[in-house]
């Protein structure tokens, strides 16, 4: 598990974001980047469904298929003027999507690994924020129910949100420590209860990281 690497990627999109939406005046930030986390923290949830006793459907989702958006999941590369074809009572010429090859999907993706990527993303910037990077890794955070796993995540990034400000070593400390409790606890929800490797995580980090660069340079 290389945190380090992570950090730096992190670090340099940061500075992406930072350059194309400078920090207004009396802006908290810190405080936005919490909230964003915990807004991923429950769409990885939603994902995963373990939670959702009221449903015979608990399984996670991982495997949707990915629909072309150039075509719109048709093949056909017209397919926008089909319909002013027909009304015109012309022919409608079939041409094969170049960006799926006419199949109208562009494979799978795993939404539950995304989700978890991209809440990878926040908890690291909140370190870079915090200037808390060095990280000891310790798999003893997590319950054999993950919904009470998740429950006392939330909780840590609570704690997290009220030790904000720093005015002491010792706020420091406790700082230090809710941030690594809940790396440590997140980590292992994603190789305890979603059964990710760390390969599959950095894998899906760079990808969703590389995207997020991408989004920057588009006027996102």
């Amino acid at each position: 598990m290389n945190l380090q690497k992570l950090f730096e990627l992190q670090r340099q999109l940061d500075a992406h974001i930072e350059k194309e939406h400078p920090r207004q005046d009396g802006e908290d930030r810190l405080a936005k980047k919490i909230l964003a986390l915990m807004v991923e923290l429950g769409e990885l949830a939603n994902e995963a469904r373990f939670f959702k006793y009221w449903s015979h459907d608990q399984a996670p989702r991982t495997k949707i298929e990915y629909i072309c958006p150039t075509c719109n999941g048709t093949g056909d590369e017209n397919y926008d003027s089909y319909i002013d074809d027909l009304e015109g009572g012309y022919t409608h010429e079939v041409i094969n999507c170049e960006d799926c090859g006419g199949t109208g999907t562009l494979g799978y993706k795993n939404p539950l690994l995304e989700e978890f990527a991209d809440a990878l993303h926040f908890i690291l910037s909140i370190g870079l924020e915090l200037e808390i990077t060095a990280i000891e890794i310790d798999s003893d955070y997590t319950h054999e129910d993950p919904s009470a796993t998740f429950v006392e995540l939330f909780g840590d990034t609570w704690e997290l949100f009220n030790f904000r400000e720093i005015h002491d070593k010792q706020s420091k400390f406790i700082q230090i420590s809710i941030y690594e409790r809940m790396f440590n606890r997140f980590v292992g929800i994603g190789e305890k209860h979603l059964g990710f490797t760390w390969e599959q995580i950095e894998a899906a980090y760079m990808e969703k990281n590389t995207e997020n660069h991408r989004r920057q340079d588009s006027n996102y």
